[in-house]
């Protein structure tokens, strides 16, 4: 009898003579955690570098998160502390109490016009098509369980986010296809790409039912051209199927790098779209990943009200979205937080990049998020993937660094990995690209010299 995915995991760790009483999918491996993505993380949980008590433990590079403009939320929340609090009879009474899973007007109002604001005001959103989540993890997830069955198909482009091999196909049991690019052209999505997916999809018999991006790229730090965008959503319309964007770096474009929201090239287009549906969340822009708050903006009348039921399951406590729903309809303050927040990046951007040229480390031009996506390719003992995985043994347990490799980004190319610059003080930046100097110098075989 044939197994499913998770049975022959099951069988093959041991787990089936042990565990008798719990799912199938409680000891599936689908969930991810065995790449190195979240071994590193585990490596600098053990061992976490401090300058003062331990100096030579390791440096975190491998988290997308932005602490540089922490200091903008706690000087906001010093002179607004009415916003924090909630033992207000009457206040206290309202957020207490079970909320509409469709979150709070006044809330949903500020997520709105928040979002509205970091695409430059050039787009609106309904604040009745705001749904909250969770956090991205559960919007992306609340999306795939309304647009696809079991065993469906979203194509999604390479190197990708290793979280969605979690968020989309763990418990919904969706598959991905990857639309495979590559450095030849930066790693641009191509018409031809998609076209090459989707018709493989469709050979192995799969129902494909929709493509998911990012834009701007995690873990490219590079936006989607209007022109990428129009053909994506051309290729969704002529097929029939979705569009998912998640946009949630959108407000951290640091560069004179124009970023278009999918938003912006359907309202150009005057294309009803109800096949499109973005992911938004608090968790980078703001730098708030620990108050899980996410959002699914959806154009398709069932897929809000599906997403609002599902939301049950993940909503966002009310005590929290009357404090950011406070924070985020105060303008003045939401304006400032843009600009400096954005001009802290390019500057720590451009920190990372300036070590990068040192250590001789080549790197894809960048224009947004929290990282930046180097080529390492010449200090491959091998170039494959067994090549890559040693690499990134070594600058983890040799050099102290976390950076996690390009295969776990599902990268077809041996050699490329992600290095994040946002979550460290300066100090700590530069000690961690003079180890990756130091590495590089170590590692680089001398050139021989003829004559």
């Amino acid at each position: 009898m044939k197994m499913n995915i998770c049975q022959e995991e099951s069988v093959s760790l041991g787990l089936n003579d042990k565990i008798t009483s719990v799912s199938k999918r409680a000891t599936c491996s689908l969930h991810g955690e065995n790449s190195p993505y979240f071994g590193g993380w585990e490596e600098y949980r053990s061992n976490p570098y401090d300058p003062l008590l331990n100096p030579s433990g390791v440096i975190q590079m491998g988290l997308a998160e932005n602490g540089l403009s922490f200091d903008l939320l706690e000087r906001w929340l010093a002179e607004h502390p009415e916003a924090a609090l909630t033992c207000k009879p009457d206040l206290f009474r309202e957020l207490a109490l079970y909320q509409d899973y469709h979150a709070l007007p006044n809330f949903r109002k500020a997520m709105a016009n928040f979002m509205e604001a970091l695409r430059g005001n050039k787009v609106k959103f309904d604040p009745e098509r705001i749904v909250s989540t969770a956090g991205a993890t559960a919007a992306n997830e609340v999306l795939m369980f309304c647009l696809a069955d079991p065993g469906d198909v979203f194509l999604v482009p390479t190197p990708y986010y290793p979280g969605f091999d979690r968020d989309l196909r763990w418990r919904t049991s969706v598959e991905i296809v990857p639309i495979h690019c590559y450095s030849s052209n930066n790693f641009q999505i191509t018409k031809s790409a998609v076209k090459s997916a989707y018709k493989e999809a469709c050979n192995r018999n799969k129902n494909v039912k929709g493509i998911l991006i990012t834009n701007p790229s995690n873990p490219l730090g590079a936006t989607s051209s209007a022109k990428t965008l129009k053909m994506l959503l051309a290729f969704a319309k002529e097929k029939k199927i979705h569009l998912v964007c998640d946009e949630i770096y959108s407000g951290s474009v640091f560069s004179s790098a124009q970023f278009y929201s999918i938003a912006e090239i359907v309202a150009k287009e005057n294309y009803t779209p109800d096949n499109v549906h973005i992911v938004y969340s608090l968790s980078k822009d703001l730098g708030l990943p620990g108050f899980r708050v996410g959002a699914i903006y959806s154009y398709n009348n069932t897929v809000v009200t599906a997403a609002r039921r599902m939301s049950s399951f993940c909503m966002v406590s009310s005590q929290t979205q009357h404090l950011l729903s406070t924070m985020l309809s105060d303008s003045k303050f939401v304006n400032y937080y843009i600009a400096e927040n954005k001009k802290r990046l390019s500057d720590r951007h451009k920190l990372l990049v300036s070590g990068l040229d040192k250590a001789g480390i080549k790197h894809l031009e960048g224009s947004a998020g929290l990282f930046c996506w180097v080529n390492m390719s010449h200090l491959l003992p091998s170039n494959d993937l067994e090549g890559e995985l040693k690499l990134w043994k070594r600058v983890l347990y040799g050099a102290g660094l976390n950076i996690p490799p390009g295969s776990s980004f599902n990268c077809m190319e041996p050699g490329w990995f992600r290095v994040c610059f946002a979550d460290m003080n300066i100090s700590t930046m530069e000690v961690a690209l003079k180890r990756l100097q130091m590495f590089v110098e170590t590692n680089t075989k001398p050139s021989i010299k003829l004559g």
